[in-house]
């Protein structure tokens, strides 16, 4: 089978002949850039400065030569500018990590140095702003710099909170159209995040690309005012989801079925033992407008429905099968309540499990090779059962895992597909 025949069955939940492959595809299922250097010196590949594909957490690109040494079934297809607003494509410079290692940064990344020796960096690359993220000395990765202005209850406005959300460009239409063909011609399955459909994911709250931000950016603030304010967090939900779906209507004339999945929403719903909030509040807040997005993504497109969540989020996988999600990830196997055959056994009829084929937060990083192959190979017989599943790891590979840990859970995977 072809990659993306492998994926067509995968998704409408049919046994393929192997288990489907996803490592770098999108900003929850990719590999930090030292680890994707580590793997390309392991493999043999060209010694090159790794292009940074996502700076926010430092994700590298995984090339063609990676993808083919690795088995990879998926691909991203990537949008115009990346988190920081900057144009996230070549012209690109060089760029020299705390840990040492160059990569390659499009030349609108701009940082400067505090007096802790943090980088700072800033929305469009613009200096002359307050900066947006921080990555400590010490650090892998940003991390977002709050700059909310003090909050009047009395002069609190919606569009404040919607000024990141409006109509696509033709520009950047073109460019999609551009993306997605490009990604369709490699014969893999294809998915993107197009933008403007994730509803309070605290990752993109603060407004990294915008030089002032207004309204709720504190993520403390924002789960307080799903609380306290959720008259006016419907309204923002209520009103991008009607911009997202214009947006997806003009989206899809451009780009057709050459994309397989989009990346509807990263709100995260867990934590390692519980949950961030009640099912009654989901079902208030969130559950009408993820129903609105994916009803009218099914009505009108051949495009799976992607619901990132991490932590112990198995009280909600009917909800999320409610909302009309297809697929959800990254199945965080490590948490409460998240038992890999109770997941498959009880959702795996209507939900892709797209992740959770290794535990990132202890076995990948410090386990034995042989523990890794052995998780791997457990899960996969779980997951991979009657189609459902696409191998990714527990979100992102970080910086400084074992590059023999990273191969054996390839191989395992690679040992998996033998068997079928």
């Amino acid at each position: 089978m072809t990659s993306k025949e492998r994926f067509d069955l995968t998704v409408n939940h049919k046994q393929p002949d192997g288990v489907v492959v996803d490592l770098g595809s999108t900003a929850v299922t990719g590999i930090h850039v030292l680890s994707v250097e580590n793997l390309r010196r392991y493999y043999g590949l060209e010694n090159k400065p790794v292009r940074v594909i996502e700076p926010y957490q430092m994700l590298g690109e995984v090339d063609q030569e990676l993808i083919d040494a690795m088995g990879i079934d998926v691909i991203g297809a990537w949008g115009k500018n990346n988190m920081f607003g900057i144009y996230n494509h070549g012209p690109f410079a060089e760029y020299h990590t705390h840990w040492g290692q160059k990569v390659l940064v499009p030349e609108g990344f701009r940082t400067t140095k505090d007096d802790k020796g943090d980088d700072l960096i800033y929305p469009e690359g613009d200096l002359s702003v307050p900066p947006s993220a921080r990555m400590p000395k010490a650090g892998y990765f940003f991390d977002a710099i709050i700059r909310q202005e003090l909050l009047d209850e009395e002069k609190l406005d919606v569009r404040d909170n919607l000024e990141e959300f409006g109509l696509i460009s033709e520009t950047e239409l073109n460019f999609w159209k551009e993306s997605t063909r490009n990604a369709r011609a490699t014969g893999k399955a294809v998915i993107a995040g197009l933008g403007g459909t994730a509803l309070g994911d605290i990752a993109l709250v603060p407004g990294l690309q915008m030089k002032h931000p207004k309204g709720i950016r504190d993520i403390a603030e924002w789960y307080m005012s799903t609380i306290l304010r959720p008259d006016y967090i419907t309204s923002i939900f209520d009103r991008q989801s009607e911009i997202a779906i214009e947006n997806f209507r003009r989206l899809h004339e451009v780009i057709g079925d050459n994309l397989d999945a989009v990346f509807i929403c990263g709100t995260d719903f867990g934590t390692q033992d519980s949950t961030f909030c009640a099912p009654e509040q989901f079902d208030d807040l969130w559950l009408p407008f993820y129903q609105r997005i994916n009803d009218w993504v099914h009505a009108h497109t051949s495009w799976k429905t992607f619901k990132h969540s991490c932590g112990a989020v198995e009280t909600f996988m009917s909800r999320f099968i409610d909302a009309g999600f297809d697929i959800i990830n990254p199945v965080q196997v490590s948490a409460k309540g998240m038992d890999a055959q109770h997941l498959k056994q009880t959702y795996g009829r209507d939900l892709v499990f797209w992740g959770g084929g290794i535990d990132t937060q202890k076995t990948l990083p410090y386990a034995t090779p042989e523990k890794v192959r052995q998780e791997v190979l457990s899960l996969c017989d779980i997951f991979a059962k009657d189609g459902g599943f696409v191998f990714n790891t527990v979100h992102n590979i970080q910086a400084n895992v074992p590059v023999e840990n990273i191969v054996a859970m390839v191989d395992a995977i690679k040992e998996f597909n033998g068997k079928n």
